[in-house]
């Protein structure tokens, strides 16, 4: 069973995260324990966006941390605040590595993850078959905060860090 922590307030400037569920894992479908956020205004209850921080070893083309910023949010930097406000709650999880991939051509994505501070560390094969809600794909990019080469530089990735 997954222990989950309380993550405690996360709050960057004008950015709140909410937690809107602890999830547990569900082996049949492959799925890892997380925990998912809302992204708000400070004290609005608008949502600006989602950010998930998945607990364990996600598959190579999976990363620890996942997220989406509604359009008329993007250009505000919200995704890498996110990320960053994550990490502290990852640590405590015993994450290290963080592991974030996006798509090899969603450069938006790639350089959210370097402002959270991420390198790019390479490029991830999916499995055969691998979709996700934008349709299928043969690779993701993976990044590594601090550029750490870790077990899947090998195989082809991206991580995260702080």
């Amino acid at each position: 069973m997954a222990v989950f922590h309380d993550p405690g307030v996360l709050i960057d400037g004008d950015l709140e995260l909410v937690l809107q569920a602890r999830l547990p894992p569900d082996p049949a479908k492959g799925r890892l324990p997380a925990y998912r956020f809302a992204m708000r205004s400070v004290g609005s209850l608008e949502k600006i966006g989602e950010i998930g921080l998945k607990i364990g070893t996600p598959p190579a083309h999976l990363g620890h941390i996942w997220y989406r910023v509604l359009p008329g949010f993007r250009g505000n930097r919200y995704a890498a605040r996110a990320c960053r406000l994550l990490i502290p709650l990852a640590r405590r999880h015993g994450i290290d590595p963080i592991w974030i991939t996006c798509r090899e051509e969603n450069m938006a994505s790639r350089r959210t993850c370097e402002l959270a501070g991420a390198e790019f560390v390479g490029m991830v094969e999916t499995p055969p078959g691998y979709s996700d809600w934008l349709g299928p794909m043969k690779a993701k990019c993976g990044l590594h905060p601090g550029g750490r080469k870790g077990p899947r530089a090998a195989g082809r990735s991206c991580d995260a860090g702080g």
